[in-house]
């Protein structure tokens, strides 16, 4: 049975460390003694209608809920090594939240949290917006759907991973990124998606300087593509694009149809794609 917490300041070191079975109501975590760490090595853990103003409340839980709580700039790296957790229509606004965490999931939340969700697994999100920084680095298994971000070097590095219908604003995303699919998306940045592997964009709209350089198996089916210049210098690509392209530079290999093109540049021995305009190589 749950031990029911209602309507309290706690303030000091560790001050539900170990708990088990509770549930957390409408109370603050904040105060003078400015102690850390309030639910470390917990197990079972609801917390709703609460406010964190300390760092790192939820290191090291196992089975947690969050709902409609907020957690101020001062609530610095919340959710680390914790596993099995729902976090719902709540505002996460410390730096480094969300660190070597599996099992997540995230809806209806507000997120302004830079260098968020590193080396995460099996996570989860949804109608959900976030500004951040090198969001979701080095992270595996994202399922993300109607998200919204701004931010700059997001998704690097990260793997089998599957987004629909969201809306990024960031520069130098999807580096590195492998097994991944964007469908009915809006992709807007610089330097989109340089050395990603077995990579598939769907239905997208994708806008931005010199994207797709130095990948691997790169596809791109039914995509609108603006103020691209440079594009897909040194990649093995199969593209389908719907709409003109400023330049293109030395594909690899592969085939590129493309309504329009402003200027083709093939100045190096190696590359060997096939560039389709209007049905015509």
């Amino acid at each position: 049975m749950s031990k029911i917490i209602r309507g309290k300041t706690f303030d000091e070191e560790r001050a539900l460390y170990a708990s088990r079975g509770v549930i957390a109501e409408d109370c603050c975590f904040d105060g003078p003694a400015d102690g850390e760490s309030a639910f470390k090595e917990s197990r079972d853990i609801e917390a709703k209608n609460c406010y964190f103003n300390l760092r790192y409340p939820f290191w090291h839980v196992e089975g947690l809920v969050v709902e409609n709580c907020e957690m101020t700039e001062n609530c610095r790296a919340a959710l680390w090594y914790t596993h099995g957790a729902s976090i719902r229509d709540s505002r996460l606004h410390g730096i480094k939240a969300l660190r070597e965490c599996s099992g997540i999931t995230i809806e209806n939340c507000d997120i302004i949290s830079p260098e968020f969700g590193w080396s995460v697994k099996d996570i989860v999100m949804k109608d959900s917006s976030a500004e951040s920084e090198y969001f979701m680095m080095r992270s595996e298994s994202l399922r993300f759907e109607n998200v919204s971000l701004k931010g700059k070097y997001s998704f690097q590095y990260i793997t089998d991973s599957v987004f629909e219908n969201c809306n990024f604003d960031t520069k130098d995303a999807f580096w590195h990124a492998k097994d991944v699919v964007i469908r009915n998306s809006t992709i807007k940045g610089e330097y989109l998606a340089w050395y990603c592997e077995n990579v598939t964009f769907i239905n997208c709209t994708i806008s931005g300087t010199q994207p797709f350089c130095y990948c691997k198996n790169l596809k791109l089916v039914d995509c609108r593509m603006f103020d691209a210049d440079l594009a897909f210098e040194k990649s093995e690509v199969e593209a389908n694009i719907l709409t003109p392209v400023i330049s293109i530079k030395n594909p690899l290999r592969g085939t590129i149809t493309v309504p329009e093109v402003g200027e083709i540049i093939m100045d190096d021995k190696k590359a060997r794609g096939e560039i389709i305009i209007g049905g015509q190589k």
